[in-house]
């Protein structure tokens, strides 16, 4: 019992830093990993090791993942592309059909963008287009936020999906294609069908406001300026086109042939499918698509990407804190206690992934902590029942979206973008993300009927 006390004492070790001391999350997740550590009895010359071996692990193949997927989708952003995706689609829906086009908008740039930069791209697209539709913000907002929050807890190569498949050793384009069929469901039910049931509960939130105060001055293009439909999705999609080639080709031809046959077509699909080399490939294209063919010097391209980067600056940190959290409570035991508890219990292993993240979630906000910490836990008890790792992975995904609340920073975002008040928000991003995160498990426990 001893593990498990010293977790959840170190849970609120955590939550006291972050909560009320305001102290850095990258800081407390430090902080909390040396305390635990102690508390698990490790030894202590060996705690920087499995600090550093945490941060390293994890960070190795992200860095360029994150950071370049950051540069393309400001490139994209800053060219147009991103209005020029969203209006056309729109255009192609038409008014009768606006909340699927937004649904369709938001989870093409949700992929390319992390969740905070597609809300801040896509909120005065969305509030735009309700205003010459005359219907509530909230009434297309809704459909945006599922869309962009089911894209970051279930498709690589977003940073969340991402870290947490590569901690489990899942197969990032395995997890890419089956996290879309777990997507699409969680964001039709949590955005054109649970705007409905929203409209009943928080009937006051559902009025046609002509401003958006806390958003300040929305950037504007012209549509004769931008890029076209075809080279902004192409750009915006390249990674997860690369990414779902070299995955069929290995579900048809059998992998391993990429490994034997180190000069063959193979090898070459494998090496443009991997994350990095995708993101490498894209983003040499995006300097070209957004910059160069758009007109654009190479200083302005240089200080499109210096900015991106330093928009993801902390998040790799936090990222690299939450796996050395992770790290410290394999490496103390808390893993194997774990796995002793739940070896015999008569819980399937997809739901014990979940419940844990859906714990984690609740208690710390992040989900991207939450998730990392959670496949710290379960990867013991992964490999001694046989689990499909991309199962897991998507399962700690939905885990890790549901019931986010004031510790989180999404919670206040969407607040402040749709100016709506705490209560509001709860009726509102509280239960949405939670509706994500049901629909989301149910997916992967239909899927692990034919997967295994």
């Amino acid at each position: 019992m001893m593990p498990f006390v010293v977790l959840v004492l170190g849970i609120l070790l955590l939550l006291f830093l972050i909560i009320k001391c305001k102290l850095n999350t990258f800081i407390s997740l430090i902080v909390t990993s040396v305390v635990v550590a102690l508390g698990l009895g490790m030894n202590p010359a060996h705690i920087a090791i499995s600090i550093k071996n945490g941060i390293g692990s994890s960070l190795g193949e992200l860095v360029i993942v994150f950071g370049f997927g950051a540069m393309i989708g400001r490139l994209v952003a800053d060219a147009g592309g991103s209005y020029r995706i969203a209006r056309t689609l729109i255009n192609l829906f038409g008014k009768r059909k606006l909340q699927f086009a937004i649904v369709v908008a938001s989870f093409i740039i949700g992929m390319s963008l992390f969740f905070e930069v597609g809300l801040v791209l896509l909120t005065p697209i969305v509030f735009a287009v309700a205003l010459e539709a005359d219907v509530p913000f909230v009434y297309l907002g809704i459909p945006m936020a599922a869309a962009l929050s089911a894209t970051q807890g279930f498709l690589p190569p977003q940073p969340a999906p991402t870290a947490v498949a590569t901690a489990l050793g899942a197969n990032i384009g395995q997890t890419l294609l089956l996290g879309i069929i777990v997507a699409i469901p969680c964001v039709i039910v949590a955005g054109p069908i649970y705007t409905k049931i929203a409209k009943k509960i928080a009937p006051e939130t559902f009025v046609i406001k002509k401003s958006l105060p806390a958003f300040g001055e929305m950037k504007k293009y012209d549509l004769k300026d931008t890029p076209s439909f075809g080279i902004a999705a192409f750009t915006s999609l390249l990674p997860v086109i690369l990414m779902a080639i070299a995955t069929v080709y290995d579900m048809v031809f059998n992998g391993g042939k990429a490994v034997e046959d180190p000069h063959g077509i193979g090898a070459v699909v494998a090496m443009f499918g991997n994350p990095v080399i995708a993101m490498i490939v894209t983003l040499l294209f995006a300097i070209w698509s957004m910059g160069f063919n758009r007109g654009k010097k190479m200083e302005d391209i240089t200080n499109t990407v210096t900015e991106a980067i330093k928009s993801i600056a902390m998040l790799l940190m936090v990222i690299g804190g939450g796996s050395a959290f992770k790290q410290v409570l394999i490496d103390g035991g808390v893993g194997k206690a774990v796995q002793q508890v739940m070896v015999h219990a008569n819980l399937s292993p997809i739901i014990l992934a979940w419940l844990i993240a859906v714990i984690l979630r609740v208690s710390l906000g992040s989900a991207t902590v939450a998730g990392m910490t959670a496949a710290g836990l379960v990867t013991p008890l992964m490999h001694s029942l046989s689990v499909s790792p991309v199962l897991m992975a998507l399962a700690i995904g939905a885990g890790s979206l549901a019931a986010s609340h004031v510790n989180d920073a999404g919670f206040w975002m969407f607040k402040e973008y749709f100016d709506l008040n705490v209560k509001q928000t709860l009726k509102i991003w509280t239960v949405l993300e939670t509706v994500i995160s049901v629909v989301g498990l149910l997916m992967v426990l239909l899927l692990s009927l034919f997967i295994h």
